[in-house]
């Protein structure tokens, strides 16, 4: 840390308060200003900042800019403020662990890291692992996560496998060829070409074994026929140590794809039948089809390049499909009889996530590159928080992987033993176990909440009966359900003033405030937008922006593509995923929406309904956030797995005479959108104050590009936690962890050390809350303190436990880097 950066931060409690008066500088010293309109406004937040009644945050020269909670909305509490109990969120990852709750009330813990096992070896592919093994095996019942109901997955032959013979008479009762395959591959294959097809699948995946008395893996570097395949790239470049990764690039695929290895030293696959050419694309499109559902996707069909056919059609080749993904990395090219083929087991596999200081998509975006899968094969019930420990369940549409591919590729990356798998953490804040095959995927609201294990650190009350005040608030009147502030990032760029510039299709802007420069990035992310925006050097700012950094990427190599062009703004917009461009109008939405519902605290209290209010019909209770499913996602019309078209919920807005019927837990209010009503009196009219001081017309949020089209939806103005209880527990080194994950306590370290003479007093919660609300909201309520990112790191560096860091003789294994500073997200 650089003096000046030591010197910002190592204040006393003066100093501390001093963060809270948000004292906006000299608009000289700034190039900032603050006018009253859109068009007019320079300033990097939204002009309806104006209107909360708050200064503007505090920057420095160089430096990042101080966003506050007030920045963003948030300014009230359901209890008095001097009921507080002042501590420390989030000084280590280990106090802030966080367990996902599934929809059958089950909490998601690690429960094994041993290696799974789909079929033993030697034994039928039918035979079920022992009971231990967390692995679904063929002809055992299996939970449909859709329906909740028990299934059976039926026993399906292994065909070509090496432990069996080869041919009908040999794989199983069920006849491996059956005639209406014919029959249905009639319209599109010659006679011939139907037998060349069958031969091939009855062979199965594996290459037939052929006597070549052990001279076929010294083929020498000649060309040979390639139409015969006796010459492959990958007998060329074939070393022996390469072999059992799948030839050159076997690990990584560099370069090269590692081909369909058959799992006997690299060979090559090159068996494909191809058809007459087919001049009509709706023919070759329902070809296609045919082939992925009669080989129910084991074998794979493609438009053939080698040889296009001039004005006669295109032909279709057809292969078994790849093995172990693109290029090969931990495929299946060593022991693939141990495996189960693509078919054998349900289409899906599930596994728990435990992710160390990493966002939800960041954790995907590393398992998509370990697997060799594109990220859209990998989906989450519920985004989690960043700095902290948690676990989830995901699901990977599996391809040709197993559960054993899988488990290596994401725990060993390639490297690492199955014996140091076992005895040390996952790499990068990365550990996958408990794998089992699933007929379907996951989809976002697929939970039902989360459980937490909170420890505040330091922490300093008045007295116990304050402290037994603080905590009954929120467990008998909850807390507000604020949107917290990693909703908004901790960048110099919030992500609602990026959604801001989306929803007013002020396109460049966008793309300006996305590219530009940010205080206190990595390194590498600094010198890439400093070759983009200093230097103009794209080649250089692609090669150094790490994959990690999704929307600049996508737009610097959408700039590319256009060959260094980059005035089509709103296509290269485009190229960024939609979930993560709906990030930022939903943060912008979550914006407005703290505002109104602060308005509606400060002026109205948090104890009951008003006239005016707004609250969900009865028959509309399960189409919002409020029962499940954040506001978020209800932008999409729901979840995807209900099918329904989405029909706006229904809502009342209350009466004198309502008011007797309804509890202040039933109140909502509106994210802004098409399909959503406002409130009446003074904060409806507050609504349309901020949407058209922000250039938005409130009464219109459809937009001639969909992605950007808002309906809008509600969500509770306060939530009550499910489960609440508390310890008051001591201890001296703030690097000793007072709590565990699961990993580590698999892993059988130490346990936490508690020292009841310590010389510092912790508070540990566990806490359980339904879907779309933050902890950090909870644990305002109870520490009456601003949680943005930059205030709690001041506290942790002014805390007087760190004068004794490292002092504790017994302290367990460390933990990652980046110790005792509070990072974005929660």
């Amino acid at each position: 840390m650089s003096s000046t950066t030591q010197r910002e931060h190592e204040q006393d409690e003066e100093d501390l308060e001093r963060y809270k008066k948000r004292v906006k500088l000299d608009d000289d010293a700034t190039g900032i200003s603050s006018p009253s309109n859109a068009d007019e406004h320079s300033h990097i937040l939204p002009p309806s900042h104006a209107l909360l009644g708050t200064s503007l945050p505090e920057t420095t020269e160089g430096g990042a800019i101080k966003f506050l909670e007030t920045n963003v909305g948030i300014s009230e509490y359901v209890g008095r403020e001097s009921a507080k109990i002042q501590g420390i969120i989030k000084q280590r990852f280990t106090d802030f662990l966080v367990y996902e709750i599934d929809l059958d009330s089950n909490v998601i813990h690690l429960k094994s890291l041993e290696k799974p096992q789909s079929s033993k070896k030697g034994e039928d592919d039918a035979t079920a692992p022992s009971e231990e093994t967390p692995t679904q095996a063929i002809g055992t019942p299996m939970e449909d996560m859709e329906t909740g109901q028990t299934l059976e997955v039926p026993d399906i032959p292994t065909i070509g496998s090496e432990v069996k013979t080869q041919g009908p008479d040999k794989t199983s009762e069920t006849e491996p060829w059956p005639e209406h395959f014919n029959k249905t591959l009639s319209p599109f294959l010659s006679e011939e070409a139907t037998g060349q097809l069958k031969q091939m699948w009855l062979e199965g995946p594996e290459l037939p074994r052929v006597s070549d008395s052990g001279w076929a893996g010294r083929a020498t570097k000649q060309h040979g026929d390639e139409a015969s395949g006796s010459t492959t790239l990958a007998q060329e470049e074939e070393k022996p140590e390469e072999s059992s990764r799948g030839g050159k690039g076997g690990r990584g695929g560099r370069g090269k794809r590692g081909g369909r290895a058959d799992g006997r030293k690299g060979k090559q696959d090159n068996r494909r039948v191809l058809t007459e050419p087919i001049d009509s694309k709706e023919v070759r499109t329902s070809f296609h089809k045919t082939i992925r559902e009669l080989f129910s996707g084991r074998l794979e069909s493609e438009t053939d390049t080698s040889n296009p056919s001039a004005d006669d059609g295109s032909r279709i080749v057809i292969r078994w499909g790849r093995r172990g993904g693109r290029g090969g990395r931990g495929g299946t090219a060593r022991g693939t009889a141990e495996h189960a083929p693509r078919g054998t087991y349900p289409p899906y596999i599930h596994f728990t996530l435990q992710k160390t200081n990493r966002d939800t998509q960041d954790a995907l975006g590393h398992l998509s590159r370990a697997l060799r899968v594109n990220v859209k094969d990998l989906s989450v019930a519920g985004t989690k928080d960043k700095r902290g420990v948690t676990v989830q369940r995901v699901a990977l549409k599996r391809g040709n992987k197993s559960v054993e591919d899988v488990w290596k590729q994401v725990n060993g990356s390639g490297r690492r033993s199955n014996e140091a798998i076992l005895k040390e953490r996952g790499e990068r804040g990365i550990r996958i176990a408990d794998l089992n095959y699933r007929k379907a995927s996951l989809e976002l609201g697929m939970l039902k909440g989360n459980a937490f294990v909170i420890t505040l650190r330091n922490v300093k009350v008045e007295s116990m009966d304050i402290l037994e005040e603080a905590m009954n608030t929120i467990k008998y009147k909850g807390f507000i359900n604020y949107y917290g502030m990693q909703r908004f990032g901790t960048a110099s760029v919030p992500t609602h003033s990026i959604g801001l510039t989306l929803l007013r299709s002020e396109w460049q802007k966008a793309i300006d405030m996305i590219l530009s420069k940010r205080y206190g990035e990595h390194p590498d992310v600094v010198a890439a937008r400093e070759a983009w925006l200093d230097h103009k050097d794209l080649e250089r700012a692609l090669q150094l922006m790490p994959r990690r950094v999704v929307a600049e990427r996508c737009i610097l190599e959408s700039y590319k593509k256009q060959k260094g062009d980059t005035r089509n703004a709103m296509g290269s917009l485009s190229t960024i995923p939609k979930n993560l461009r709906l990030m930022y109008i939903h943060a912008y939405q979550s914006y407005v929406w703290n505002a109104i519902v602060s308005e509606r605290i400060r002026t109205y209290g948090a104890d009951k309904p008003i006239v005016g209010d707004l609250v969900l019909e009865s028959d509309s209770e399960d189409s919002v956030e409020a029962d499940g499913v954040e506001g978020d996602e209800q932008e999409d019309g729901g979840s995807k797995r209900s099918r329904k078209p989405y029909v706006a919920p229904r809502v009342k807005t209350l009466t004198e005479e309502d008011l007797d019927k309804y509890t202040i837990f039933d109140v909502i209010m509106p994210l802004p959108g098409t399909d959503v009503a406002y409130p009446g009196g003074k904060l409806g009219e507050r609504y349309r104050e901020f949407l058209r001081m922000d250039g938005l017309d409130p009464d219109n949020f459809v937009r001639k590009q969909k992605d950007y089209t808002l309906r809008g939806s509600y969500r509770k103005i306060l939530h009550l936690p499910k489960e609440l209880s508390w310890i008051v527990i001591h201890y001296t080194d703030p690097d000793v962890s007072l709590a565990q994950s699961d990993e580590d306590k698999l892993l059988e370290f130490d346990s936490p050390l508690v020292d009841q003479a310590g010389k510092f007093m912790a508070l540990q919660v566990q806490l359980t809350l339904g879907t779309a609300s933050y902890a950090t909201m909870a644990l305002r309520e109870i520490t009456k303190t601003d949680t943005s990112s930059h205030y709690q790191m001041g506290l942790t560096i002014a805390s007087e436990d760190q004068q004794y860091r490292g002092t504790e003789q017994n302290a367990p294994v460390a933990e990652p880097a980046d110790e005792g500073m509070l990072g974005p997200g929660d």
